[in-house]
């Protein structure tokens, strides 16, 4: 199995930032691969874009384009979305800063990723979007940190030994579908300039999220903090 990994928000906890970061992985069977180009190329001529143009979510403006591009990641049976939504407003204590908050996510989404590959028999790799400032060496610290981690409940069996890789969505364009469905996420909790959010493209996503019998926020929408205050916050992720 393959994930493919982008963000949407910033890292950072200031009054400029986004209130919330959201990080999120589509995961791919190998077999399904072919899935992934066709899906694009459709996309691209429904958006009336040029062949072979990357597609960014900042760059789909009319909602009616993005409730589209939504509603086909929710349609294809062969994809599989979690995303870890770490709730700025309602963390405690002492901020983290951007790599280590980076990070943290991290480990929320690779130990779904190592459940979901376990569940299905196979081993999954993964790679990155790459970020700005953010080196592969630093990646590979922190996978070697976890795996000393006794608490740490990553399946490591399940996971790609080699650790996990870095590219861009113009060289791979697996990681376009990231882009686009962790943006379908942001939308939902992050605020636009009017103070409005958008859930209407998560709820036509909802139908790839991932799902252990029956159980979404364990699984597909990861909640940070996960607590009855975050529960309460966003009611309307019960009916997801």
């Amino acid at each position: 199995m393959h994930a493919f990994i982008d963000e949407s928000g910033q890292r950072a906890r200031s009054a400029k930032s986004s209130a919330h970061f959201v990080m999120t992985a589509v995961v791919v069977r190998d077999e399904d691969l072919p899935e992934v180009p066709a899906m694009l190329a459709k996309l691209r001529v429904d958006l009336n874009r040029q062949p072979g143009n990357p597609l960014a979510w900042k760059n789909i403006r009319p909602h009616s384009q993005r409730l589209h591009v939504s509603q086909t990641l929710g349609a294809a049976d062969w994809l599989t979305v979690s995303s870890v939504v770490v709730c700025k407003p309602h963390l405690t204590g002492d901020p983290l800063d951007d790599d280590r908050t980076y990070l943290y996510t991290l480990r929320y989404l690779l130990e779904r990723l190592s459940w979901l590959a376990k569940g299905n028999g196979r081993v999954l790799n993964y790679t990155m979007a790459h970020i700005v400032r953010f080196k592969i060496a630093k990646l590979r610290a922190y996978e070697a940190k976890l795996r000393a981690e006794p608490r740490c409940s990553i399946e490591w069996p399940w996971l790609d030994p080699r650790g996990g890789q870095m590219d861009q969505p113009s060289r791979l364009e697996e990681l376009q579908l990231a882009d686009l469905a962790a943006s379908a996420t942001g939308a939902a909790f992050n605020a636009d300039d009017f103070g409005n959010t958008e859930t209407r493209y998560l709820r036509q996503v909802a139908p790839r999220l991932y799902r252990r019998n029956g159980n979404l926020l364990s699984y597909g929408l990861k909640l940070h903090p996960s607590d009855q205050t975050t529960k309460a916050a966003y009611p309307w992720v019960a009916a997801l």
